[in-house]
């Protein structure tokens, strides 16, 4: 699968990872909502890591149809809780 970090570029991702990136972001819907802005910051960092440590970054110059698309590192509580909401980004 190709996951896209806005602001960083594709990752060819294997699906033997989906399971753990839908864990933690199932995590990060329960964390936003109780509006916790330090747990939600480790938490995101822990989904964005997951693609990069376990994907294999695609050349710039190539661009394939994302099937997930995670927001910028740089994401707010209050942008997280339009984002993170039901089933979070990632569908189960």
């Amino acid at each position: 699968m190709i996951v896209r970090l806005m602001g960083e570029g594709q990752y060819e991702l294997d699906s033997k990872y989906l399971d753990e990136m839908n864990r933690i972001d199932n995590n990060i819907v329960e964390i936003v909502t109780k509006g916790d802005e330090k747990t939600f910051k480790t938490e995101f960092m822990k989904l964005t890591e997951c693609v990069r440590r376990n994907g294999k970054k695609v050349a710039d110059e190539i661009i394939e149809p994302s099937d997930i698309i995670i927001p910028p590192d740089d994401l707010t509580l209050e942008e997280a809780r339009e984002i993170f909401t039901g089933h979070g980004l990632i569908p189960d």
